[in-house]
């Protein structure tokens, strides 16, 4: 073990209730199957003549839903995976009482999956969905089981994903009750992002704690800011 590492792990061996707060995005479910957004083998790469950006834009959403949902279900959704060291180990320091809360880019549900309670999900969830017309609302299987455009049972009203699609913003109390839960932190663990996308990676500016960890594989913009920089995979720098 790098001293690194160990110093990480004695750190939140050592913390106090309630002292840490994790913030995570792709990187923290590579582990569990689900490719990343930006790397060579990342989902973000050319889809023909369209970017992924543009095949989850709101606006390709309203024009085109067909194809939006033809790519959704086939680039975006992994409803077999499961959650790996990483995501256990959070939810363990959560029933611990270490730690207060996880702030995720990630929409797949892994780390309710693993047993966490207290999940800020900055871009919402895959497994939420409802109707645009009557706000029912649907599970994952609905939306996976439907043919082209899920279709709401009750009205007939397209269904969407309570997800954050490019072009639309963050929803601003879950913004600010992220932020104060930064503030709040002695250890801030970064983990699996590479912190450009913003709002989102905007809220590091809130922690005035003792301990900044970023956990990626490539650099960061805060990694100037940091005590400890792990360039390690994220579910072995949990296995403990």
């Amino acid at each position: 073990m790098s001293k690194d590492l160990e110093l990480f792990r004695s750190w939140v061996d050592e913390a106090e209730q309630g002292s840490i707060v994790f913030f995570g995005g792709a990187g923290v479910s590579t582990a569990s199957g689900i490719p990343d957004f930006r790397s060579a083998e990342g989902i973000f790469t050319k889809q023909g003549h369209l970017s992924p950006e543009r095949l989850v834009s709101a606006s390709y959403f309203w024009e085109h839903p067909e194809e939006f949902y033809e790519f959704y279900r086939a680039k975006l959704v992994f409803p077999d995976v499961k959650p790996n060291a990483a995501h256990i180990k959070l939810a363990e320091l959560e029933r611990e009482g270490k730690l207060s809360a996880i702030i995720t880019q990630n929409v797949d549900g892994l780390h309710q999956a693993a047993g966490s309670k207290r999940v800020l999900e900055l871009h919402g969830s895959m497994h939420r969905n409802y109707c645009l017309d009557c706000d029912k609302t649907y599970d994952l299987s609905f939306v996976l089981q439907a043919e082209s455009v899920p279709v709401c049972e009750v009205c007939g009203g397209h269904v969407r994903p309570d997800v954050v699609l490019y072009e639309e913003g963050l929803n601003e109390a879950l913004l600010e009750e992220s932020a104060l839960a930064i503030a709040k932190a002695n250890i801030l663990i970064i983990g699996g992002t590479s912190l450009v996308v913003f709002p989102a990676a905007g809220l590091v500016r809130y922690f005035k704690g003792n301990h900044l960890v970023i956990v990626n594989h490539t650099p960061t913009p805060q990694d100037s800011f940091a005590d400890l920089c792990l360039r390690q995979d994220i579910a072995q720098v949990f296995s403990w």
